[in-house]
């Protein structure tokens, strides 16, 4: 597929997953700065027959602002490499391990990247509950982002029922880790700093990420040298070990108790919206929206 015009970019957004609004925020973010930048931006809603609608608009590359299963497990990244579209961030192999927080999680550990203790979850009658384990816990999807599904489970709180996913959800649990919420993004394999998030919510669920106010960013974060070296050199070696591209973001908690800190997981399809983190960090860089979204387009390529 040959576009007639290679200025031409398709920003997807959307889809039918948990995720979907807020990918349509993204998006506009994504598609305003690519206009700014020189790009004709169209912005695409991701239906059962996008493929159809690609040929029909012949784009000389999309940039995917999808959130969420499908845009950022592998699945459309494959549809666009058979397409022979170019696009933005990662590949599918980067993009499924990614998305699967249990097996990113062996990759990252093999590395020598601290993760939280996994538990093995039994079912006491219509409740979830670890096996042999007494201390405060989470329960999550394997693979959905944006903190979708996330139940904490501290204290004498009672266990979640299995009913409060849908059913056929893949769930794990792990040890909970207290303590604060730090988020490193990463730009072509170089780390760009390190974000401390403080929200009066509960924990950074998906209210604090993407309601304005909802949390406060710190950048850069106030922790030790030491944390923040760390932080910075995990981000680059689970962005490596991966194989992403563009750009993605690690997420950690830093229990500032123990002075010890432990990789959540790598978005490889991070927000970018007015109030994520990654137009953030860049812009603290000196890198502004814009230049992001342009440059982010200029190298998007399909798997080799």
């Amino acid at each position: 597929m040959h576009s007639q015009d290679p200025s031409r970019v398709v920003v997807l957004m959307g889809g039918w997953t948990s995720e979907a609004a807020v990918s349509r925020v993204s998006a506009s973010f994504c598609a305003k700065a690519a206009r700014g930048a020189g790009w004709d931006a169209i912005e695409v809603e991701l239906t059962r027959d996008i493929a159809k609608t690609l040929e029909e608009i012949k784009p000389a590359r999309v940039f995917n602002a999808l959130h969420g299963q499908v845009g950022e497990d592998g699945s459309v990244q494959g549809l666009l490499n058979v397409l022979g579209i170019p696009y933005t961030h990662s590949g599918v192999l980067a993009s499924s391990l990614a998305m699967d927080k249990v097996a990113s999680r062996l990759i990252f550990q093999s590395g020598g990247i601290a993760v939280p203790k996994r538990l093995s979850l039994i079912e006491d009658g219509p409740l979830l509950r670890p096996q042999d384990y007494n201390g405060d816990y989470v329960v999550k999807p394997v693979n959905e982002g944006s903190s979708f599904g996330v139940k904490i489970i501290t204290g004498d709180k009672e266990p979640p029922r299995s009913d409060e996913w849908e059913i056929g959800t893949n769930l794990f649990a792990e040890a909970f880790i207290p303590g604060r919420e730090l988020t490193v993004s990463v730009l072509d394999g170089t780390a760009l700093g390190v974000t401390e998030i403080t929200t009066s919510e509960e924990f950074y669920d998906f209210d604090a990420k993407y309601k304005v106010g909802g949390s406060h960013h710190v950048i850069p974060a106030e922790i030790p040298k030491e944390i923040e070296t760390q932080a910075l050199d995990w981000a680059e070696a689970a962005y490596r070990m991966l194989g992403c591209r563009g750009v993605a973001r690690a997420d950690y908690r830093y229990d500032d108790k123990a002075n010890r800190l432990y990789m959540l997981e790598m978005n490889t399809q991070p927000g970018m919206t007015a109030t994520s983190l990654v137009p953030e960090q860049a812009l603290w860089r000196g890198i502004s929206g814009e230049e992001l979204v342009n440059h982010l387009l200029e190298i998007a390529q399909c798997d080799d």
